[in-house]
């Protein structure tokens, strides 16, 4: 009950600042993207956030879905590239860094996740909520050429808001209107 009531607040928080804050809206959306796959802080911020603000921004009229998808693709990229070059700064010696130690299982599970996949993992863990935030970075400490992480994370992005965006009409079409 308390997990609905507070729900219901953060929604009604949601609509009220979009309502009050019309105009500068959709600033939000390639924010929330940046933040949600941001090596660190992307653990702590959920997509949903991004899917719930999209979905408003839609059915409001606030935004065209063309727009949010933008948006979307941008934060994400920039994100995904700040980890990878993150990565490539940190190489090897980020095992050894507090924040690496305090989340070996993460990622352990995530390097586990790159060697499976290879490069396709650049892809599938743009589509992964649980190793988002990290695949980009770990990529990067793996050697991966820039120009084979921008090409395959360019194509991961595409795929990614285009998958928000199939969910934001999704959902809009659940909406009693």
């Amino acid at each position: 009950m308390f997990c609905a009531t507070s729900d219901a607040v953060i929604d009604e928080f949601i609509l009220n600042w979009l309502t009050a804050n019309k105009q500068n809206a959709w600033m939000v959306v390639p924010i929330l993207a940046f933040l949600e796959a941001c090596p660190g802080i992307g653990l702590l911020v959920s997509g949903v956030i991004l899917l719930t603000i999209s979905t408003v921004l839609y059915t409001e009229q606030l935004a065209t879905l063309s727009q949010i998808m933008t948006l979307a693709f941008m934060g994400a990229l920039l994100s995904d590239h700040i980890g990878f070059y993150l990565g490539r700064w940190l190489g090897p010696r980020f095992h050894h860094h507090p924040f690496a130690i305090k989340r070996a299982k993460q990622l352990q599970k995530s390097e586990a996740f790159i060697l499976k996949y290879g490069a396709a993992a650049i892809i599938l863990g743009r589509l992964m909520t649980a190793v988002r935030s990290l695949v980009p970075m770990l990529v990067g400490i793996s050697g991966t050429s820039r120009v084979t992480f921008s090409v395959i994370d360019v194509a991961a992005c595409v795929i990614w808001s285009l998958g928000l965006g199939g969910l934001v009409i999704g959902l809009d079409n659940l909406l009693p209107g």
